[in-house]
C-alpha cells in the first residue's frame, strides 16, 4: 500500500513531497512536461521548474506522474544488495565459533555472572531472613526475576528488535526513525531511503494500525521530542550503569578477603578495589576482541565453577530449595514480610543486571550465539549457583552477608575468589563497552558531542574505545567506590541505573512492536503492561530508599541527560537557522559563472552541514576571498539511521547551477556502526571517484534523453518507452531530464583562469557529448593537480537579545561550552594546516 503524496507550503514556495509510488507535481498551462519536484538548480528552456528555494510566478495545476526522480538519486540507482549482519554472512569454522563463544562469556555475560557475589547480601540487608520459609521466598523471587527479564523480556525478545545487529537504546531509536520521520533534525532526504540497509521488512499484514501510529507521531512535535527525551534518559541511564557496575562488582569480589582472612578492615577492601580499577580501565584501551579472547575462558570456568559450588551445596545441605520453583513461595514471603519483602525487589533486580548489557552489546556478536549461549550455559550455570547460596543458608543464615564466600569450600577458597576478582573485572568491561557503543550511536545521531573514538580491531569495526569516556567513568568509579561506605547503598543505586535502562528498552520495543512488527495488539499490550508494570514496582521500591546516598546517581543521570538534551536543541536550532540563511540559487546566477571573483585553480572542498541549498558561509568566502577555486565542492558529512552504508553508496553528488560554474553538492553518508579511518588523501582520492562516476552516468543520461527526443512517436509512447530500470527493480521515467544544463547568459566563459591549457568555450560553441565528457573529465583532474583545499566555516550560534532567559543561559554558554570543547568532524580526516582555510560566522536564534 503506497502511501500517497503531499503538498505543503514552505517559505513562500510550493513543495511536492515524494512517495513511494507516485508523485503530484505542478505543471504550467501552457506546457505539457514533467516537471521535477526537487530543488534543482538548472533551468532548462523547455521547462518550467518548481524549485522549494524559489518562488513560483507562474500558474500551475497538479498532475499525477510516475515515480519521481531525486537528483541525488542517480548516484543512489546502483544498490549491490541488501547489507547484512557481518556474522550471519560468514561461514564460521568450528575452530572459529569456540573462539566466539570465548569471546560472547567475555563481552557479554560479565555483569550477569558476577550478580550471585552480591543479589542474596543485599536483599536481605533490607529485609532480615526470620525462617526458613524467609530464604525459599526470597529464591523464588530470585529465580523467576530470572526467567522473567532475562531470558523473555531480553533474549526472546528484545534482542530481535536490533538495528541490522546493532543494540541499544539509540539503536532502537534509529529503527524507529528509519520507518517514521520522528527526528527532530530536519536533514532527512528522499534518497535516504533507497540506501539498501534502509529497507525494512514488515512481517505482518496489520498495516492500517501502523500506518497511523506511523502518522501521529510524524504529525505530532510534542510525541516526537517525548520520544527523544526517553531515549536520551535510557542513553544517560546506561553511562551511569557503566559508573556504578565496575564499583559494585570489584567491591563484592574483592570483599572476599574479609571471609579469608579475618583481620582484613573494609578499609583496606577499599583500597585493593580503587587499585583494580585503575588497572582495569588502563588496558581498555586494547580493545574488545584482545581481552574477550583473553578474558572469555576465564568466564568459562567463573560459570563452571558458580555451577559446581552448587551443586556442592545441594548435595550438602539439602534438596529442600527446590520448592522454589514453585511460585507460591513469593505470596508467601510477602504476606509474612509485606513492606520489608517490597523493598528486598531493589536487591532481587540485582540478579537481572547485565540484562541490558547483552542488548547493548550486541553489535559484537549475533544474536543467536547470544541466545544459545545464554540457555544452555549462563542460565543453568546462575540457577545451580542461587539454589546453592539458599541452601547453605538454610543451615547458616546468619551468614548473609557474604553468602556466596562463606559457601565456597575451605579446599578450593583461594582459586574461586581468584576466579571471581576477574570475572568481576570482566563484569565491569561489559557495561562499560556498552556504554561507549551507546555513545558512538548517540554521537552519529546528533545527541551527543563528538568525542575522539578509536576502533581497536581492524576485523570487527563495532569494537570501539573512548579515551575521554574511559577516563571519565573511572574518576566517578573511584568516587563511588570512596564514596559509600557498604554494598547495599551502592547495590540501591546500581537498581536505579539498571531498572531506568529497562523500562526505557520496554517502551521502545513496544513501539517497534506497534510501527515495524506489527504484530498483534493483545499481544504487545500484554507485553508493555506486564513487563513495564513489574519494572515500575521494583523501580518503587529502590526509589524508597533513595535517602541512603544513591541519589546520586540520579543526580548523574539527569546531568548527562541534560548534556545531550542541550547538545540536541543546539544542534537543532544551528541547522534550522542555516537553512532559512542559505543564498538563493537567483543570487548565484546574478554573480555570474565566475562567481564575482576570480577563480584560481584548484579545488576547494567546502564542509558544510545543509543536505540541500547554497550554505550562506559560502557567501562569507566570496566576500572575504579575493579568489575562489576553480571548482567548489560543498561536502556535507551526514549520518544516516542505519548501521552501516555501503561504500558503493556512501557519496551522492548533484550539480549546483549550471555546468559552466563547476559547483557540486557531495553528501558523504555514514551510518552510527561506520568507520571514518581514511586519512584526507584517501578521501580525496575516493570522492573524486565518485565525482567522475557521477560525471559519466549524468553524461549518459543525457544521450538517453536526447536519443528520446529524436524519435518522432508520439508524446505518449516516449513517456512510456523512455523508463529506466534501477538494479533493485524500481522503474524510474524519463520524461523529465535529470540534470540539464545551465549557460551563463551575462558574459563568455573562460576556463583558461584553472589553466592555460584549457580552451575558452563560447555560448555559441557545440561541442560533442564525448567530447564534453572527456574536456569535464580532463578540468576535474587538471583542478585535482592543482591541490585540495579544505574551507571550513565554523558557523556558531547566539540567543536573541530578546529571547527567554533560559534560552540565553542554554544556547550562549552551556552549549557554546559544550561545541568549543567537543571534537571537530574535521579531525577524523587529519587534514594539514596548510591545506585548511577557515573562516567564522555568527547566527542570531
Amino acid at each position: 500500500m503506497a502511501e500517497e503524496s503531499l503538498i505543503e507550503r514552505e517559505n513562500g514556495g510550493l513543495v511536492a513531497m515524494d512517495s513511494s509510488e507516485s508523485r503530484w507535481v505542478f505543471q504550467n498551462d501552457d506546457d505539457d512536461s514533467d516537471v521535477d519536484d526537487d530543488d534543482n538548480d538548472d533551468l532548462p528552456a523547455r521547462m518550467s521548474l518548481v524549485d522549494s528555494e524559489e518562488d513560483e510566478n507562474a500558474e500551475t495545476k497538479l498532475i499525477r506522474t510516475g515515480p519521481r526522480i531525486d537528483s541525488f538519486d542517480v548516484e543512489a540507482l546502483e544498490i549491490p544488495g541488501a547489507h547484512r549482519n557481518e556474522y550471519e554472512m560468514q561461514d564460521f569454522t568450528m575452530g572459529r565459533k569456540i573462539i566466539l563463544a570465548f569471546q560472547t562469556l567475555g563481552v557479554v555475560y560479565g555483569d550477569v555472572g558476577t550478580s550471585p557475589l552480591y543479589t542474596f547480601s543485599v536483599m536481605f540487608n533490607k529485609s532480615p531472613i526470620k525462617d526458613k520459609e524467609d530464604i525459599l521466598g526470597a529464591l523464588s523471587l530470585v529465580l523467576y526475576v530470572l526467567i522473567l527479564i532475562p531470558l523473555i523480556k531480553y533474549v526472546l525478545v528484545v534482542l530481535w528488535a536490533n538495528d541490522d545487529g546493532e543494540g541499544g537504546t539509540f539503536a532502537l531509536y534509529s529503527l524507529i526513525c528509519r520507518h517514521a520521520k520522528v527526528s527532530l533534525l530536519p536533514n532527512q532526504l528522499p534518497s535516504d531511503t533507497r540506501i539498501s540497509s534502509f529497507r525494512l521488512k514488515v512481517p505482518s499484514a496489520e498495516l492500517e494500525r501502523s500506518l497511523k501510529i506511523k502518522e501521529h507521531l510524524e504529525s505530532s512535535i510534542t510525541l516526537k521530542k517525548l520520544l527523544l527525551m526517553l531515549v536520551l534518559a535510557g542513553t544517560s541511564m546506561v553511562i551511569a550503569d557503566g559508573v556504578v557496575t565496575p564499583a559494585m562488582s570489584v567491591m563484592s569480589a574483592v570483599g572476599g578477603l574479609k571471609v579469608g582472612i579475618d583481620a582484613v578492615e573494609q578499609d583496606e577492601v577499599m583500597m585493593i578495589s580503587v587499585a583494580c580499577l585503575i588497572i582495569l580501565f588502563s588496558v581498555q584501551k586494547f580493545g574488545t576482541s584482545k581481552v574477550g579472547l583473553v578474558i572469555g575462558p576465564a568466564l568459562f570456568i567463573w560459570f563452571c565453577s558458580l555451577g559446581g559450588i552448587g551443586i556442592y551445596n545441594l548435595v550438602k545441605y539439602g534438596y529442600t530449595v527446590l520448592n522454589a520453583f514453585n511460585p507460591v513461595h513469593i505470596y508467601y514471603y510477602f504476606e509474612r514480610n509485606s513492606t520489608q519483602a517490597w523493598l528486598s525487589l531493589g536487591g532481587c533486580i540485582l540478579c537481572a543486571t547485565g540484562s541490558e548489557a547483552m542488548f547493548a552489546d550486541l553489535c559484537y556478536f549475533s544474536v543467536r550465539s547470544i541466545q544459545l549461549t545464554f540457555v544452555f550455559l549462563v542460565l543453568p550455570c546462575l540457577m545451580l549457583g542461587y539454589l546453592g547460596q539458599a541452601a547453605y543458608l538454610m543451615e547458616n543464615p546468619s551468614n548473609y552477608d557474604q553468602v556466596f564466600f562463606s559457601s565456597v569450600p575451605s579446599g578450593v577458597f583461594w582459586p574461586v575468589f581468584f576466579i571471581a576478582n576477574i570475572a568481576a573485572l570482566i563484569a565491569s568491561r561489559t557495561m562499560t563497552t556498552a556504554t561507549f557503543s551507546c555513545i558512538k550511536q548517540s554521537t552519529a545521531l546528533g545527541c551527543f558531542p563528538r568525542l575522539k573514538i578509536v576502533h581497536t580491531s581492524r576485523k570487527f569495526m563495532g569494537q570501539i574505545y573512548i579515551p575521554v569516556i574511559n577516563w571519565f567513568l573511572l574518576v566517578f568509579c573511584l568516587v563511588f567506590v570512596c564514596t559509600f561506605a557498604s554494598n547495599n547503598e551502592i547495590g540501591n543505586a546500581y537498581g536505579i541505573a539498571e531498572l531506568g535502562v529497562m523500562m526505557m528498552t520496554t517502551i521502545l520495543v513496544t513501539i517497534v512492536m506497534l510501527l515495524i512488527w506489527q504484530i498483534n495488539i493483545i499481544i504487545v499490550l500484554s507485553f508493555l503492561v506486564f513487563f513495564l508494570g513489574l519494572e515500575l514496582t521494583i523501580f518503587s521500591s529502590v526509589l524508597w530508599s533513595v535517602g541512603d546516598g544513591s541519589w546520586i546517581i540520579l543526580v548523574f543521570a539527569v546531568v548527562l541527560f541534560f548534556i545531550m538534551y542541550v547538545w540536541n536543541y543546539g544542534s537543532k536550532l544551528k541547522y534550522e537557522t542555516e537553512v532559512k540563511k542559505k543564498l538563493s540559487t537567483e543570487l548565484m546566477r546574478q554573480l555570474g559563472c565566475n562567481l564575482g571573483t576570480v577563480r584560481a585553480p584548484g579545488i576547494g572542498l567546502l564542509y558544510n552541514e545543509l543536505v540541500k541549498g547554497v550554505p550562506a558561509i559560502f557567501g562569507h568566502f566570496l566576500t572575504t576571498l579575493p579568489a575562489i577555486h576553480s571548482m567548489i565542492i560543498f561536502v556535507c558529512i551526514k549520518y544516516v539511521p542505519v548501521p552501516v552504508v555501503p561504500q558503493g553508496e556512501r557519496f551522492l553528488f548533484r550539480r549546483v547551477c549550471g555546468k559552466s560554474y563547476h559547483i557540486f553538492r557531495c553528501i558523504a553518508r555514514y551510518g552510527y556502526k561506520d568507520v571514518r579511518k581514511e586519512n584526507h588523501q584517501t578521501f580525496e582520492q575516493l570522492l573524486i571517484e565518485s565525482l567522475e562516476k557521477f560525471i559519466r552516468r549524468e553524461a549518459q543520461e543525457r544521450q538517453l534523453e536526447s536519443d528520446g527526443d529524436e524519435d518522432t512517436e508520439s508524446d505518449d509512447e516516449i513517456n512510456s518507452s523512455r523508463l529506466l530500470i534501477a538494479p533493485n527493480g524500481s522503474v524510474y521515467s524519463l520524461g523529465v531530464p535529470l540534470l540539464a544544463d545551465f549557460t551563463c547568459p551575462e558574459k563568455p566563459i573562460f576556463e583558461a583562469s584553472t589553466s592555460a591549457e584549457v580552451v575558452p568555450f563560447l555560448p555559441g560553441e557545440t561541442l560533442d557529448p564525448e567530447q564534453s565528457l572527456e574536456r569535464e573529465l580532463s578540468f576535474i583532474r587538471k583542478a585535482k593537480e592543482s591541490g585540495v583545499v579544505y574551507l571550513l566555516g565554523h558557523g556558531d550560534i547566539r540567543a536573541r537579545k530578546d529571547s527567554w532567559f533560559i534560552k540565553k543561559l542554554i544556547i550562549n554558554y552551556f552549549y557554546a561550552f559544550l561545541r568549543k570543547n567537543c571534537r571537530r568532524g574535521i579531525a577524523n580526516l587529519s587534514v594539514p594546516h596548510s591545506n585548511l582555510m577557515q573562516v567564522g560566522m555568527t547566527y542570531m536564534v
